[in-house]
């Protein structure tokens, strides 16, 4: 896949970047072991830059690997454009007005879900962050977190308006099914209207734009697999980065698992809690009835 690097975002160049890193070291029929040796690097560095996870790349690094890998001139030079764009942009979760709210963990989630073709979400106790209105977040954060200033709570009702922007993006919308527990739509924060507006919010999300999908899971489906709690499970274009990855957060960390089986795991269990709900049609009706019973 190549990138229009004039427009690209530093998330995507680095997720780019690493996938070709990796990609034209297997062609060279090199180990990771043998290249870190040979450059007196960290394994964890090499790793880092084939996940794209560094916040920004080196252009010595890339010119380094491109002199051991064998690139030609054409190669070396995208990626080099790539490693530019790193250093010459930064992703708005990366600004100073939001770095100090966001942990590592969920800085990483941030990166990847901005370059994610598509994203399941179970969601057990709350509204999906990629769903949920301003008042909900703020009143979210307000309840659950309430070590935060009211500084930081305002950062954060602004960083989950952001992320929402993928959903809408013009080019290549993130695709996304949500799942979520029927005691989301019966749990009320923050009263009465501010319920009746966020479940408003997801059925006009979802009969709006052709790339959401929502279902609710029924009390009466009884023992599922999502029993464990919420999760995210993200998908990525063919050729760049990882296949597939997990997100899990809790009230004190937040972490990203690319485990082979540990994705596989948590997709097994998105497939079983999506036989299990009703088809979007079905689940929007139990969201209406629900704002009416609000």
């Amino acid at each position: 896949m190549t990138l229009d690097t004039e427009s690209a975002t530093p998330a995507l160049c680095r997720l780019q970047l690493g996938s070709e890193l990796r990609r034209l070291r297997l062609e060279a029929d090199l180990s990771g072991a043998y290249v870190v040796r040979k450059l007196l690097w960290s394994p964890s560095k090499l790793t880092r830059l084939e996940t794209g996870e560094n916040a920004t790349v080196e252009q010595a690094d890339i010119m380094a690997l491109s002199e051991i890998y064998g690139i030609d001139n054409e190669t070396r030079a995208l990626l080099m454009e790539y490693a530019a764009v790193t250093k010459t942009r930064r992703d708005w979760w990366q600004s100073p007005e939001y770095r100090p709210v966001i942990e590592p963990g969920f800085r990483a989630f941030l990166g990847l879900e901005a370059t994610a073709a598509s994203l399941h979400n179970y969601a057990a106790e709350y509204v999906p962050g990629l769903l949920q209105t301003e008042a909900y977040v703020r009143v979210i954060h307000q309840s659950a977190y309430r070590r935060l200033s009211t500084e930081e709570v305002v950062r954060h009702v602004a960083i989950r308006m952001n992320r929402q922007a993928i959903l809408r993006r013009s080019r290549d919308p993130l695709k996304y099914t949500a799942i979520i527990n029927e005691a989301v739509l019966r749990r009320r924060i923050g009263g009465a209207d501010l319920m009746r507006e966020q479940l408003a919010h997801i059925v006009e999300q979802a009969e709006t734009l052709p790339n959401i999908r929502v279902q609710v899971v029924p009390f009466t489906a009884g023992a599922h697999a999502g029993m464990n709690g919420s999760f995210e499970l993200l998908r990525f274009p063919d050729g760049a980065g990882p296949r597939s990855i997990v997100y899990l957060e809790n009230l004190a960390d937040a972490w990203v698992s690319r485990r082979e089986q540990s994705v596989s795991l948590y997709a097994d269990a998105f497939a079983d809690i999506q036989a299990l709900a009703p088809g979007q049609e079905e689940s929007l009706a139990m969201i209406k009835k629900a704002i009416k019973e609000h």
